[in-house]
């Protein structure tokens, strides 16, 4: 890290003073609590988050007072910890430590061009196309390249000594597990284009199998690697498990556990999705892509599945059959009501994403509207372990209030609706 001023460093301090005791303080105890019994599905009351990270340049840029490039990066994340819970006053954790994580895996050695498109104005916007590596998986299938791993121990020893070297003694800074996380079709997708995938699974569907296979013997060697090289952490202690959620239970080993013998990948938490695979039938989604996915999913000791795509059409013939699975995305596609008769009564986490709109559209809230929506999402969910975070939400016209207002409404609904 570049030097710091003096200037920069008071500031610091002072922010990692704020995360500290917040951290510490008996509202966060309490919520910790709540989530622990919330992941083991003890039917508390539904946890409410919202994801910042996709308008966090509204919330967050106003608020940066450093000079230095490196330390207005340390202090963006330390407003951001705080961010949510100082403002929207919604069940985001706050951690008494700054996580710092290594090992990466890069499916097929390949990183896909993009080309983002721009506004009238010139500006990049969240708009982007890829620059496929594979047209017709037939004729370029020679092109794909063997996966690549490994993790740089180095550069994350060094980016907890340059933060402890500043906030340490207040906030300190350590390596930390993180859950697993794969989403094989939107590699598939980065490679060669969903049309092009789509023609492969009715051209050549023997081929893109393959390549299913392909996905899943990579991400398992990547696993192994983290095995025998000492990588695998508990994530049994509000680590980021993607998705607006954590990590938390008591299902999984602790550091107790951890300090005995070495962990392997069936001892943490996992995440996978298949947005990309909507558009195939879920027979093709059985056939073609859910072996891929079975298998890594065996590989984790409690998975957390979905992102945007409509869960209920593969759950009978898919998802349901995956013994670990602990918690499911519940998208603005996906049959609310069909998935409420399903999970009800099962130790399976109903995890709502509401549709973005109501937050992300108008510049004042539809509080009428916005409370239909939640109240529809509660009278589905009756029985169910409920968790709403709303995701996707890209402005909220520079107004933390109107979040805070919808994160209110939530509450109120869920307080009056929830069995």
């Amino acid at each position: 890290m570049q030097s710091i001023s003096d200037h920069d460093r008071e500031r610091l301090r002072e922010l990692a003073k704020k995360q500290a005791d917040m951290a510490h303080s008996p509202r966060m105890e309490a919520l910790k609590a709540l989530w622990q019994k919330h992941n083991d599905c003890q039917r508390v009351r539904p946890m409410v988050t919202i994801e910042l990270g996709t308008f966090r340049g509204e919330m967050i840029d106003p608020l940066l007072r450093c000079e230095g490039e490196a330390a207005r990066a340390l202090e963006s994340t330390l407003l951001s910890n705080t961010f949510n819970a100082e403002h929207f006053y919604d069940d985001t954790v706050i951690l008494d430590y700054i996580p710092v994580s290594t090992g990466w895996l890069r499916l097929f050695d390949h990183v896909a061009e993009r080309v983002t498109a721009r506004d009238a104005r010139g500006r990049s916007t969240s708009g982007y196309q890829f620059i496929y590596l594979v047209e017709d998986l037939e004729e370029d299938y020679d092109k794909i390249k063997p996966s690549v791993w490994g993790c740089d121990r180095e550069g994350a020893r060094r980016r907890v000594d340059e933060i402890n070297q500043i906030i340490g003694d207040i906030l300190p800074a350590r390596l930390d597990g993180s859950s697993l996380y794969s989403v094989p079709t939107q590699t598939i997708v980065a490679l060669m284009g969903m049309e092009n995938m789509c023609l492969a699974a009715c051209d050549c569907p023997e081929l893109l199998k393959k390549l299913m296979d392909r996905v899943a013997d990579d991400t398992l060697s990547y696993h192994r690697y983290l095995e025998s090289e000492g990588l695998i952490m508990p994530t049994v202690g509000f680590q980021w498990l993607g998705q607006g959620t954590y990590c938390r239970t008591d299902r999984l080993p602790g550091e107790s556990e951890a300090a005995r013998r070495p962990l392997t990948t069936r001892d943490v938490w996992g995440f996978l999705d298949s947005q990309e695979s909507v558009i195939l039938s879920p027979e093709m989604y059985r056939e073609l892509i859910f072996p891929c996915y079975r298998r890594i999913a065996a590989d984790y000791g409690a998975l957390s599945y979905g992102c945007c795509e409509p869960v209920d059409k593969i759950w009978d013939s898919c998802l349901s059959t995956l013994p670990n699975l602990r918690r499911v995305s519940i998208s603005a596609w996906c049959d609310e009501p069909a998935m409420g008769e399903r999970l009800r009564g099962r130790d399976v986490i109903y995890h709502r994403k509401p549709s973005a709109n109501f937050l992300g559209v108008d510049r004042v809230l539809n509080e009428d509207a916005a409370r239909a929506h939640i109240r529809h999402t509660v009278q589905c969910s009756r029985g169910c372990e409920l968790e709403i975070t709303q995701r996707d939400v890209y402005t909220v016209h520079n107004d933390p209030e109107k979040v805070r207002r919808y994160v209110e409404i939530i509450r109120e609904e869920t307080e009056k609706h929830v069995d």
